[in-house]
């Protein structure tokens, strides 16, 4: 095939179809408050695929995923390119479930500020007297429906994902549900403990899974990247305001401070942004993004 295009087009990543398998690239695109920016981020595609793919080599323990490989010579003549090298994964075709699969482990962001109205968030109740960006007793799983892009995603409580997901495979809602949120818990439990050792601290992030052929629970999409998840530096971690972060808060501040922006980041936001994704990329990993 001379001609490729992307059969799945999101804010960040194209997806090919490779017959059995697909390849997903992730562009050096930056998304804020759901709008692609003007602006391109170069080398934050492949921070991201790389930082997926150690993820997912850590946790194949807990769970398969959907990783065949990040090598562009396992892929077809096409993405063997520049362009393609290092921000591309060949990976497994699954169903994907209808559900993001979010787990909090701070208190933050939308979190905080559902808690700071009456105490909960997406319908847990939550201690008396936490602070902003307070760690959690325990993580909790609040799971969200996925929206078409333009739309912003619905949270629904551990019940309401068993009666989504039952629309979609009757008889298994309930099972599909426990897994999922059991997953999500184990996936971020052991990988965020390995990140604080690293000095990062994961407040949150989000999964997103998938069935194979056989019906089996594979995770897939991307895994613990700064765009999926909030990082913060353990170092100065202090509970009582927000904190400082690995990701795209630079570029959400400056948009935020400067209406009229066109969706457009001067050259210094932009380089300080990606200089946050490589610093996690070291901290995290311990090499030197190739």
């Amino acid at each position: 095939m001379s001609e490729w295009k992307p059969i799945k087009e999101g804010k960040v990543r194209e997806i090919y179809d490779n017959g059995d398998s697909l390849i997903m690239v992730a562009t050096d695109r930056i998304s804020c408050f759901d709008v692609i920016l003007k602006n391109q981020v170069v080398k934050k595609g492949t921070v991201l695929t790389q930082m997926s793919r150690f993820w997912f080599d850590m946790t194949r323990d807990i769970l398969p995923n959907h990783m065949i490989s990040v090598d562009v010579k396992d892929m077809p003549e096409f993405f063997r390119k520049p362009e393609f090298d290092g921000n591309s994964m060949l990976c497994r075709k699954l169903s994907m479930l209808p559900i993001e699969c979010i787990v909090r482990g701070y208190i933050t962001g939308s979190g905080w500020a559902s808690y700071q109205k009456n105490g909960t968030v997406c319908g847990i109740t939550l201690p008396e007297g936490l602070k902003e960006s307070d760690r959690l007793p325990e993580p909790i799983y609040t799971p969200s429906t996925k929206a078409e892009i333009g739309d912003h995603d619905e949270n629904i409580s551990y019940e309401q994902s068993i009666a989504h997901l039952e629309k979609y495979f009757p008889g298994k809602g309930e099972e599909y549900a426990a897994k999922l949120r059991d997953c999500t818990i184990a996936l971020y439990k052991k990988c965020a403990d390995y990140a604080l050792s690293r000095g990062i601290i994961i407040a949150d992030t989000k999964f997103e899974f998938g069935l194979d052929e056989e019906g089996n629970l594979v995770l897939g999409d991307e895994m613990l990247t700064p765009d999926s998840s909030r990082f913060w530096p353990a170092d100065g971690y202090e509970p009582g305001h927000s904190q400082p972060s690995f990701d795209k808060q630079f570029a959400r501040d400056w948009l935020k401070a400067n209406p009229g922006n066109d969706w457009t980041l001067p050259k210094e936001i932009v380089d300080k942004t990606i200089d946050k994704y490589l610093q996690a990329y070291r901290l995290l990993t311990g090499e030197e993004l190739s």
